[in-house]
């Protein structure tokens, strides 16, 4: 990059030392090179555990998003002209650069949501290499599709798209933001990608492995911003050919909007409120420890979280003391912290959020079981802190057995039939995921087989096979992502008729 030209605005990326204690500023990466954006306009990118600021994000505007999009333009055709296997080697070596950066993944991951340090390190970072490694492999192992007739032969050819834009949430943001890249440029696409302003320091870090890997440029940009800002402009720009976004339904509404009038392709993942059923038969220790995990892990802040837990009567009492006292037992605490096994929430806006359902359930004559604000050393007094709760005695139909609260709060709810229970689960607007949890697997399989959703665990959640379909139903959705679902989605398929002589 030319030092004169990134000196321009009073912002450096030429100088960026990661060493540099404090603050440190990110930067677009655009064309290959980490540019400063259009205007002067930055945000504090604060540390959910604290409160304290650790960084700043530009604020981009849709000049950013312009020079973005034409660079990823440019460098579509020669990218897309290599074979399956020539991109697949570059998705092995962003793969092995990010496996050298393991720690700093989690390290960057647990300081920027809040997560504790353990969950960043055995999810986020071991999925992020994982995703370029399982696509790479499922690139080289496509199989060519031919269809013979009496007197012609088809022939399937999966062709890229163009430029794809890649829009990704803060409570996964590495981990989302390679499930979409690795397929994305894998079938030859470039991309714009657009992480959340709340958590940019993983994608930073993504776009330094790209650079120090060599990937060619233009093939994979970043625009900071928020959504007015960048998001927006980028899902509604003329060149960009597809949007595959992950973050809250509200927002994928305005997505799917703006993206409508140009016929973009479109894959959304949007929200969820996800039952976990409990039948008399399961194995009260495993079930306890797996809904638990399914409630509260990442302090809930997982579109698949089981936040409505349905229990048979004849073991509701039993279930109930002994959830409680599992949920009593988890350690909250400093993220770094290794013992540590949940973290703080995302802002001070979403705990006011889930706070207020909180206060929501008692006013619609929910029992507090266990929760409020947790004991912890005066450092983070200013965080975002909040013990998992526990509701019970809500109707099925209230506002929090219903809408998304995304937050470490689950409601218990009684059943009597296995028709009751798949008529409480089907009862929200949502239908993206749950799980069962039985002896009876033919029941396991039937009661999952009833649900409005896009999928379900029996006796386990959050067991990922990377090549099954991911996504939802009703308002958790449009399409779905994984395995082949991925590549169909990120290429066009063109057939070829070839009549015989």
């Amino acid at each position: 990059m030319d030092p004169e030209k990134c000196c321009e605005s009073g912002c450096n990326p030429c100088e960026r030392d990661p060493d540099k204690e404090g603050p440190i500023d990110l930067y677009n990466y655009i064309g290959g090179e980490f540019v400063c954006q259009s205007g002067d306009e930055w945000m504090n990118v604060l540390e959910p555990a604290t409160g304290l600021r650790f960084a700043r994000v530009p604020l981009s505007t849709s000049e950013d998003v312009d020079a973005a999009v034409a660079a990823a333009r440019k460098a579509q055709p020669a990218w897309g002209a290599l074979s399956v296997d020539e991109r697949a080697v570059w998705l092995d070596r962003i793969a092995d650069a990010l496996e050298e950066r393991y720690e700093d993944i989690a390290s960057l991951e647990s300081r920027d949501t809040g997560k504790p340090i353990s969950l960043a390190r055995a999810v986020d970072a071991k999925r992020s290499v994982t995703n370029f490694r399982f696509f790479a492999g499922l690139l080289r192992e496509q199989e060519s599709e031919i269809f013979e007739m009496e007197d012609s032969t088809n022939f399937v050819v999966h062709k890229p798209v163009g430029v794809g834009a890649l829009i990704t949430p803060w409570n996964l943001p590495l981990y989302l933001l390679s499930w979409k890249v690795a397929p994305a440029i894998g079938m030859g696409n470039s991309v714009v990608c657009k992480p959340s302003e709340l958590t940019p320091m993983t994608a930073d870090l993504l776009m330094q492995v790209i650079d120090d890997v060599g990937l060619p440029a233009g093939v994979v940009n970043l625009v900071h911003g928020n959504g007015g800002g960048a998001g927006a402009p980028l899902v509604a720009h003329h060149d960009v050919d597809l949007v595959s976004f992950t973050g809250g339904t509200d927002t994928g509404q305005k997505v799917a909007a703006s993206a409508a009038p140009s016929f973009k392709k479109l894959s959304l993942e949007l929200g969820g409120k996800n039952a976990s059923i409990v039948f008399s038969d399961c194995d009260m220790e495993t079930t306890v420890s797996g809904v638990v995990r399914a409630g509260f892990l990442n302090q809930g802040q997982v579109c698949l979280c089981g936040s409505r837990v349905l229990v048979e009567d004849s073991i509701y009492e039993q279930f109930r003391d002994r959830f409680v006292d599992a949920v009593e037992s988890m350690v909250v605490g400093d993220p770094s912290d290794e013992a540590t096994e949940l973290g703080a929430l995302i802002s001070s806006e979403h705990l006011g959020k889930v706070s207020e359902y909180v206060e929501v359930a008692k006013k619609e004559g929910g029992n507090l079981l266990t929760g409020g604000q947790p004991s912890l050393p005066s450092k983070f007094e200013h965080g975002n802190w909040m013990a998992p709760t526990v509701i019970e005695g809500l109707s099925p139909d209230s506002r929090c057995s219903t809408e998304e609260i995304f937050g470490p709060v689950v409601t218990l709810h009684r059943f009597g039939s296995e028709e009751e229970a798949v008529a409480i689960a089907n009862n929200t607007r949502y239908g993206l995921a749950g799980s069962v949890w039985t002896s009876d697997l033919e029941r396991g399989k039937r009661v999952s087989e009833s649900l409005e959703t896009g999928m379900v665990w029996v006796n386990t959640w959050l067991h990922r096979d990377l090549r099954v379909p991911f996504g939802g139903v009703k308002d958790s959705g449009v399409g779905r992502e994984g395995g082949k679902w991925s590549l169909g989605f990120f290429s066009e398929a063109m057939n070829v008729c070839v009549k015989h002589d």
